[in-house]
């Protein structure tokens, strides 16, 4: 059975959401990476708890694809948006998208989040222009972190 299809009830019954399940080599060890987020976040005793619970839904369902290392995760401040919703919940933010086609002659857009729908999304670039992009044309996209607000708000 498919990684995914075993943990996916058990990060939904902890109350949060499967991001991303990604299996692959990296230096020559295999690395299960599951990123898991919900509003307001992730801490790191979550984390800790949900991936004990991951690592024995795998044994018990007898998940055993050879020697492998479990990583879980939250997708972090500058997370990677890939579905409609992934934007839809970051309206406001600061965002940076690159496009497979040029969009008001550019590949590469950086501004504020406007509006996101099943279609695209609407994002104000400087100088308060807005410029649509579909989901179809919309290559890698990541929010961006203002890291100044982010230290003043920790030290806080």
């Amino acid at each position: 059975m498919e990684a995914e299809t075993l943990i996916r009830p058990v990060i939904e019954g902890a109350g949060l959401e499967l991001v991303d399940v990604a299996f692959r080599r990296e230096s020559g060890t295999r690395v299960l990476r599951v990123v898991v987020d919900r509003d307001g976040g992730v801490d790191v005793d979550t984390i800790a708890e949900l991936a004990e619970k991951v690592s024995r839904r795998l044994d018990v369902e007898g998940f055993a694809p050879g020697p492998y290392a479990l990583e879980v995760s939250s997708p972090g401040i500058e997370r990677t948006l890939k579905r409609p919703r992934d934007f839809e919940r970051r309206v406001g933010d600061m965002v940076k998208v690159r496009t497979t086609v040029p969009i008001d002659g550019r590949t590469t857009v950086t501004g504020a989040l406007v509006s996101a729908d099943d279609d695209g999304i609407v994002i104000a670039v400087v100088g308060g222009e807005e410029l649509r992009v579909r989901h179809a044309d919309i290559a890698a996209a990541r929010t961006v972190a203002d890291w100044d607000a982010e230290l003043k708000r920790s030290t806080r």
